[in-house]
């Protein structure tokens, strides 16, 4: 018999958020979906306190389009703050977040950001629960338009372990339902199958696509980053849990079933 509970999705419509979305119908749970489009803002408040209403548990998919790392974490650290006023005052039981596998280390950008975004979520008053992912596939596609200058898109340096959103959704469903006890590790990780540089998966994606663009891999030195990113120190731990689908049967299912 399935455990019904009310379980509120921040950033319902981004990339992750709507397979959270999709994931939780799926499996029987009450949804409350809302993003800056329904006119709910985690960054302001703006509506918090009425979609937390009667909400058991809340998770945070949400993310923001900036790169730059003074507005990622504002963004972030101001949504932690507030989910946990809003969620205290509603008597919800814990968040569930996602954050990225190796970034305790990171200097600058996006990563930064999300790690200053963990540490402000474990200073709140509610139980919280993080998942570390691995870079999604759907990244691939962003970074590549990132890079593009006219026929050569340039791809940064990285190692990674690329996983489906969708899977990493379906881990977060796991851990919204199912609280895994505190264990001598700080966070539970997802990844794919198989380690691939995100160049390499650039490159097979551009060829999915059939387009004529050249990858061409960079190395930024003045990236203080730069040396995590191609260390490999964004691959997972020992104790992450692996699944697929991998990038090469995500391209097969997903870009070359709609061609």
């Amino acid at each position: 018999m399935v455990v019904q509970k009310k379980i509120a999705v921040a950033g319902a419509t981004g990339r992750l958020g709507r397979h959270v979305v999709d994931v939780l119908v799926e499996r029987g749970q009450r949804v409350v979906a809302f993003s800056r489009a329904d006119g709910v803002d985690i960054e302001t408040g703006t509506g918090l306190d009425e979609a937390l209403t009667g909400v058991d548990i809340v998770i945070d998919a949400s993310s923001t389009p900036s790169a730059d790392q003074q507005v990622a974490t504002e963004f972030f650290s101001s949504s932690a703050r507030n989910l946990h006023a809003a969620g205290e005052r509603a008597g919800v039981e814990r968040l569930v977040v996602v954050s990225i596998i190796g970034i305790d280390g990171s200097l600058a950008g996006y990563n930064a950001a999300k790690l200053a975004h963990e540490q402000e979520l474990l200073k709140g008053a509610l139980p919280v629960q993080i998942l570390r992912a691995a870079q999604f596939h759907e990244l691939v596609e962003v970074m590549v338009g990132w890079g593009t200058e006219g026929s050569v898109a340039y791809v940064a340096g990285m190692r990674t372990q690329l996983v489906a959103a969708r899977t990493v959704a379906e881990a977060l469903v796991d851990m919204a339902l199912n609280p895994v006890p505190a264990q001598d590790i700080p966070f539970a990780e997802i990844a794919g199958p198989q380690p691939e540089t995100m160049a390499g998966a650039a490159a097979a994606l551009v060829a999915a696509r059939g387009t004529d663009l050249q990858i061409v891999e960079t190395s930024d030195t003045a990236d203080p980053d730069r040396e995590q990113f191609e260390n490999g120190s964004l691959l997972p731990s020992s104790h992450a849990v692996l699944a697929g689908p991998t990038f090469a049967e995500w391209i097969n299912a997903t870009v070359l079933a709609d061609r």
